[in-house]
């Protein structure tokens, strides 16, 4: 494994769903704590190095939910609590941070995000969040498509079991983009 080298004018991270309502679910391999943490050190060290930092949520009502036939779903729509999409305290938004708005698990269908990176020449996304086969995965999928640089913060993401976290990781993010562990990347970035 090559040593990470990240160009800061060209690279931007991208957190996906740290909101209340989904860090209150259980997670693995690491906890929801574990994975704000690690994420709010990569916003902390974006910010400081004055490099973008792209925030998604997903707000959902009854109007906007997809009403898919499948064998396996998600428990009934029921009105979340106010606060469900609101992000957690310690990566609220500041005035240069850009929030995405999404209806869906990726953050790249049905909004902007991928103008706000083309537009301020970005080549290079970080990811996180939660959930990683889910969100970050979808997200990461449309990134591929579209051409960007991936890198993955492993340690920075969770999802409902380990062996979904472990499957994405391994057989998805290691043929579109770099895995690497919070540390390393801070590394990178110094």
């Amino acid at each position: 494994m090559q040593e990470l080298t990240i160009d800061k004018a060209k690279t931007a991270l991208v957190v996906i769903d740290l909101q209340k309502g989904i860090v209150a679910q259980q997670t693995k391999p690491y906890l929801a704590q574990d994975v704000i943490a690690n994420a709010s050190k990569l916003v902390d060290t974006f910010r400081k190095n004055d490099m973008l930092v792209f925030l998604a949520h997903v707000v959902i009502t009854k109007e906007t939910m997809l009403k898919v036939l499948s064998d396996e779903s998600f428990s009934s729509f029921s009105v979340p609590p106010v606060d469900w999409s609101e992000f957690v305290p310690e990566i609220s938004p500041t005035s240069k941070d850009i929030v995405i708005t999404k209806r869906q698990w990726g953050a790249f269908y049905g909004t902007d995000l991928e103008l706000q990176l083309r537009r301020r020449g970005m080549s290079t996304i970080v990811l996180c969040g939660i959930s990683t086969d889910f969100g970050v995965e979808s997200t990461a999928r449309f990134a591929y498509e579209y051409g960007f640089q991936q890198i993955f913060a492993e340690d920075a993401m969770a999802s409902r079991s380990e062996e979904q976290h472990n499957a994405a990781v391994n057989f998805i993010f290691k043929r579109i983009g770099r895995v690497r562990k919070t540390d390393e990347i801070l590394k990178a970035l110094q």
